[in-house]
C-alpha cells in the first residue's frame, strides 16, 4: 500500500513508496508488545532446576534439544522486529557475563505486559519509561547491598556457585564433577592485571567428542591440537618436550611473477633440483639446531621437510589453527615464530607429556602436564551428540559464573530471593516517588516477582502460596536470603541452601531487561518497506497485479 496525502489544492502527494506498510499509535505498541510477550512465554517454562527443555527443529533438519535461553533465541528464526529485540537481550546478557539469559528475556516480558496494563489506563508511555528507569536504579542498589562477598579460594562456595548456574542443565549426576573441572580451569588461567583479577574463559578451550560418559570429561593442564601428526615416521609421543610455534610455511613458496629457466644439459637439471632439496633440508635442520622436539605450523609442511624432520626425531603438526597457536603460546610458553631463521632455544615452549591420541575416528596431539598453563583444555564426553552439545552448554555457563565471580567477588541469594527483596523496596520506594510514576515502579516491583512465580510453577508449585510465603519472610529483618528450594516445595535461607548467583549476572539482567521494555515501549509508529513478495512487481510480476493494497 503507498501512503498518499494530499495539499490544500487537492493535488496527491505520494509519501512512502508501494509496498510500505504503517501501524500507529496503540495499535502499533500492542503488536511490538504481543510479540516481545511471545518471546518471554517461551522461555518461562525453562527457567530453574525444575524447568522444561525446548526440541528445536531448523530447515535442514538438525536437531537441538535445550532449555539455554540464548541458544533457544539463537536457533528460533523471529521475523518481528521486537521479538528480534529480545534476542538481542539474550545476545548481550549471554556476551557480557554469560548466565542468566533467561531471566533477562523473561524479566523483559514481564515489565512489557504490566506496562501494557498501564497503558490502558491512558498512561503516557513516557512517564512509564521515566518509571522504569528509576526502578531498574534502584533495583540495582538493592541488589548491591543484599549481596555479600565471597572469599574466591574457598572451593565450596565456588562450587555452590558453578552448581546453582547448571541447576536447570540436564547434565544430571555429573554436575559436581563438570563444576569442579569448571572451577579448576578459571583458577588456571585466571592473572593479575594491576588490582583487578581477569579471567577470560575464551582461554579455556573446549574440545567436544561424543563417546563414553559425562564423567569421563577431563581437564588437561595445556591444550589438546586436533590434528594429527603428518608423517608417519615421526614418533607419536615425547616427554619433557621443546615446542616451537611457526606461523610461516615450511615449503618453497612459488614465486608471484611468471617465470622460466632454461636448462641445456641435464647436470643443470639436477643442480637445481639439489637446491631445492638442500633449501628444504636446512628447514629441517634450524629446527633441530634451536632444539625443539615438536613442531606445530599454522601453514603447510613440504614432504621433504616431513621427511627430514622425521629423520631427526622431531614431531610436526601442520595447518593448526591461529587460535590453538595463541593457546599453545599461553599454555607452554613459547612464543610464536614468523621467520624460521630467528628460531631459537629461548623462543620455544615447554610441556611434560605431548602425545597424539585416537578420540572416537579422529586422532588429536594432546599437549599436557604444562608446568604453569595460562590457557587450560576441556575435554567433553558424553554417549549422545545432543548430550555433548547440552554439556557444552552447562560448562560454558559453569565457567562464566565462575569468572564473575573471580572477577567481582560478590553473590545474591538465588531461588526468587534476591528479586523478592527487590521487589519488596521498590514498593516502599514508588511511595516516596509519588505521582504516576508510582504505578510504573509498582508495575516493576510486580515484573520482579515472574522470576520466584516461574520457578514455583514450573516446579508444580502453587505459585500464589510461595509468593505470599516468601513477601511474609522477607517482611522480616532476617528474610533477606529467604527463596524457594524447589526440590522440597519449600521456602528457605538461599545461601546456607547453596543456591548463589554472581552479582553481576543480576545487574545486567535488570539493565538489559528495563532498557529493551523501555525502548519497546516509546515505539509508536512502525513503518515497514519491505518488498512485496514474488517478483519485482509483486506476486504478480512486472505489473505489480495482485500487489499489498
Amino acid at each position: 500500500m503507498a501512503y498518499l496525502t494530499t495539499t490544500n489544492s487537492g493535488q496527491p502527494v505520494l509519501v512512502l513508496k508501494e509496498g510500505t506498510t504503517r501501524s500507529r499509535g496503540k495499535e502499533a505498541q500492542r503488536n511490538n508488545i504481543m510479540a516481545a510477550r511471545v518471546v518471554g512465554e517461551v522461555l518461562k517454562t525453562t527457567l530453574g532446576p525444575r524447568g522444561m527443555d525446548k526440541m528445536l527443529i531448523d530447515n535442514l533438519g538438525d536437531i537441538t534439544i535445550t532449555n539455554d535461553g540464548a541458544t533457544i533465541l539463537n536457533e528460533i528464526e523471529v521475523e518481528h522486529p521486537a521479538a528480534k529485540m529480545m534476542v538481542e537481550i539474550a545476545k548481550t546478557q549471554d556476551d557480557m557475563v554469560g548466565d542468566g539469559t533467561t531471566t533477562a528475556v523473561v524479566l523483559a516480558s514481564e515489565l512489557l505486559k504490566k506496562a501494557e496494563e498501564l497503558l490502558d489506563q491512558n498512561i503516557h508511555p513516557t512517564i512509564l519509561v521515566s518509571g522504569y528507569r528509576k526502578a531498574a536504579q534502584k533495583a540495582i542498589e538493592v541488589v548491591q547491598k543484599t549481596a555479600v562477598p565471597i572469599d574466591v579460594k574457598d572451593k565450596k562456595a565456588m562450587l555452590k556457585v558453578a552448581l546453582t548456574s547448571m541447576g536447570s542443565k540436564a547434565v544430571g549426576s555429573a554436575k559436581e564433577h563438570l563444576a569442579e573441572i569448571a572451577i579448576d580451569a578459571v583458577t588456571q588461567i585466571a592473572e593479575q592485571r594491576g588490582d583487578k583479577t581477569i579471567a577470560d574463559i575464551d582461554n579455556v578451550q573446549m574440545i567436544k567428542k561424543a563417546g563414553k560418559s559425562l564423567l569421563e570429561t577431563e581437564l588437561v593442564q595445556g591444550i589438546i591440537v586436533d590434528k594429527e601428526i603428518v608423517h608417519p615416521g615421526m614418533p607419536r609421543k615425547k616427554e619433557n618436550a621443546k615446542i616451537a610455534l611457526l606461523d610461516s610455511a615450511l615449503e618453497i613458496e612459488k614465486t608471484e611473477m611468471s617465470a622460466e629457466i632454461r636448462i641445456k644439459d641435464p647436470t643443470q637439471m639436477k643442480a637445481f633440483l639439489d637446491q631445492e632439496d638442500s633449501m628444504l633440508q636446512k628447514m629441517a635442520t634450524q629446527i633441530k639446531k634451536s632444539g625443539a622436539d615438536i613442531v606445530f605450523c599454522q601453514k603447510g609442511i613440504d614432504d621433504m621437510v616431513q621427511h627430514y624432520l622425521s629423520k631427526e626425531g622431531i614431531m610436526a603438526a601442520r595447518r593448526v589453527k591461529e587460535s590453538d597457536m595463541q593457546k599453545l603460546a599461553r599454555a607452554t610458553g613459547a612464543k610464536v615464530t614468523s621467520n624460521l631463521d630467528d628460531l631459537k632455544a629461548a623462543d620455544l615452549g615447554v610441556a611434560g607429556h605431548v602425545e597424539e591420541r585416537k578420540i572416537g575416528d579422529d586422532k588429536m596431539i594432546f599437549v599436557e602436564k604444562c608446568k604453569d598453563p595460562h590457557s587450560v583444555a576441556i575435554l567433553i564426553r558424553a554417549g549422545l551428540e545432543r548430550m555433548v552439545d547440552e554439556a557444552e552448554r552447562a560448562m560454558t555457563d559453569a565457567l562464566s559464573v565462575v569468572s564473575d565471580v573471580i572477577e567481582n567477588n560478590k553473590i545474591v541469594a538465588g531461588g526468587g530471593a534476591v528479586e523478592i527483596e527487590v521487589a519488596k523496596e521498590l514498593r516502599k520506594y514508588a511511595n516516596k516517588v509519588g505521582g504516576r510514576e508510582q504505578l510504573a515502579i509498582e508495575a516493576f516491583a510486580d515484573a520482579m516477582e515472574v522470576i520466584p512465580r516461574a520457578l514455583a510453577e514450573n516446579a508444580g508449585l502453587d505459585p500464589i502460596d510461595i509468593l505470599v510465603s516468601l513477601r511474609q519472610a522477607h517482611d522480616k529483618a532476617d528474610g533477606q536470603y529467604i527463596g524457594i528450594n524447589v526440590f522440597t516445595g519449600k521456602i528457605q535461607n538461599s545461601i546456607d541452601n547453596g543456591v548463589i548467583e554472581p552479582i553481576v549476572v543480576k545487574e545486567q539482567a535488570i539493565k538489559s531487561a528495563a532498557e529493551s521494555a523501555s525502548m519497546i515501549l516509546r515505539i509508536d509508529d512502525v513503518i515497514s518497506s519491505s518488498k512485496p513478495k514474488g517478483g519485482p512487481g509483486g506476486p504478480g510480476g512486472m505489473g505489480g497485479m495482485g500487489g499489498e493494497e
